[in-house]
């Protein structure tokens, strides 16, 4: 089970990525660690780095993202996104979003400035 989880979330990964680049966005990293957490995609377009969290889901709606998107899960993407913009010093001045990518059966959704927070 957990094998097919890992391979229904990499795979909607991997189509959040054809998504955003044919939308003209350059990827800059895709599932950046640190001891705070995991951002699955940065990306760049223009003069803004966006952090991208994707779901992949065949059985819950995109109502349930709220519930799996809570205030904990956006401090640790928060924190790491800090830590890649402290590594990547040359985005330092950019404009941050924070984006989610929502696959389902159903299509793509894509939810821009899905939460937000000062860095």
């Amino acid at each position: 089970m957990q094998k097919e989880t890992y391979s229904k979330g990499r795979a909607g990964e991997d189509a959040a990525v054809c998504y955003l680049e044919k939308k003209g966005l350059r990827i800059l990293q895709r599932n950046f660690r640190s001891r705070s957490g995991e951002v699955d995609i940065i990306a760049l377009e223009g003069e803004t780095v966006i952090f991208t969290e994707v779901k992949t889901w065949s059985a819950y709606g995109i109502e349930a993202l709220e519930q799996s998107l809570d205030a904990k899960k956006q401090r640790k993407i928060i924190e790491t996104s800090k830590y890649f913009l402290s590594l990547h010093r040359e985005y330092k001045y950019m404009a941050i979003r924070f984006d989610v990518i929502f696959i389902s059966p159903g299509g793509i959704t894509h939810i821009a400035s899905a939460f937000t927070e000062r860095i």
